[in-house]
């Protein structure tokens, strides 16, 4: 963004001190006083503090990240002349209520810059399962001498490999234009999104059925809601083929963590899992030394250096909303119903 700000707009952040540590580097903080009427030291975690009341009552736009509480009608009865507000994460939920939308409260998000670092790791996930990447290194790792590679990959390799893409997200959108310059078979599922626009994204349509049965890597990116809860159930994932890959970076839920385990003891499938159900697994979860699974701390969102990619994105955000312009990734209160 390159706009002349009509207005510097009072700004107040609110997320968890650590998570404000790493999101703002002096650059981006620089970038934060040239844009807004802020306290950059001033960073608020419970809004019923009594030394943020000052604060609070005078901010028109808050600056929200992981931690931020619950923008409840008590919270935003102390913040009257509240405007808008941007998350320097993805998903609001956690904290945007129907009182913001209530209020009239414009919100903003940088989900998809924080889709880009998921949807890498994917494509990485993809092209390693199709290889059949664990599968070697366990055996060489075994070994500790000349591996038959031919017996171990087998027939795996990513020449036509067919992708089961579950979700059209920002992610999963992301996911399929990352694939286009591989030669492989892209099938997609969305309930929410039409077959000519799945064409459009550069996917085959396929129900949930068929793409299970279709594709040698499955890979979720479905949001988290009361009828995506164990979408691959133990029928579902009995479609799988043998050999099947399922990634998993989207939420536990998804999967039926029980039918899912006793698939890959059993070695029929494969997994890369980035979240499970529960997040994180009692310590005799089998699936920790599995040769066959693939499982990461919750670690393909922004991390490290990509978290800046984030917080400039909701600083191209706030200026756009100094500038009096509209925001390029607004959140809409209908689309929190089908989306993470």
């Amino acid at each position: 963004m390159t706009s002349t700000p009509l207005h510097r707009p009072r700004t107040v952040l609110a997320m968890d001190p650590p998570v404000h540590a790493a999101l703002f580097d002096q650059a981006a903080l620089d970038r934060l006083a040239a844009l807004a009427d802020t306290d950059p030291t001033l960073v608020v975690r419970d809004f019923a503090d009594p030394a943020v009341a000052g604060p609070l009552a005078e901010a028109e736009a808050l600056l929200t990240g992981w931690g931020c509480p619950p923008l409840t009608p008590e919270v935003l009865a102390r913040m009257p002349r509240l405007r808008t507000v941007i998350h320097v994460a993805g998903s609001v939920k956690h904290h945007v209520t129907d009182a913001c939308w209530e209020r009239g409260i414009t919100v903003a998000s940088a989900a998809a810059a924080n889709a880009v670092p998921v949807a890498e790791y994917t494509l990485a996930a993809i092209l390693f399962s199709g290889k059949r990447v664990l599968h070697a290194a366990h055996a060489y790792r075994e070994k500790r001498t000349r591996v038959n590679v031919l017996e171990v990959i087998g027939s795996g390799g990513n020449h036509r490999h067919t992708v089961g893409v579950v979700g059209a997200s920002r992610i999963g959108r992301r996911v399929v234009e990352l694939l286009r310059p591989y030669d492989m078979r892209v099938l997609l599922h969305d309930p929410y999104v039409d077959e000519d626009r799945v064409r459009a994204l550069g996917a085959h349509p396929a129900s949930l059925d068929v793409l299970a049965a279709r594709s040698d890597t499955v890979t979720i990116h479905a949001p988290e809601l009361p009828e995506t809860y164990h979408l691959f159930d133990r029928r579902r994932l009995a479609l799988l083929r043998d050999g099947t890959t399922v990634i998993n970076t989207a939420r536990g839920s998804l999967v039926d963590s029980a039918a899912l385990t006793e698939e890959l003891v059993s070695g029929r499938l494969n997994a890369v899992l980035d979240v499970t159900d529960p997040e994180i697994l009692p310590p005799d979860s089998p699936l920790y030394d599995l040769p066959n699974v693939l499982l990461t701390p919750h670690i393909a969102g922004s991390l490290g250096n990509e978290l800046g990619r984030m917080t400039h994105a909701a600083l191209d955000e706030l200026e756009r909303y100094a500038s009096g312009l509209p925001y390029a990734d607004p959140v809409r209160p209908e689309q929190l119903t089908r989306s993470a």
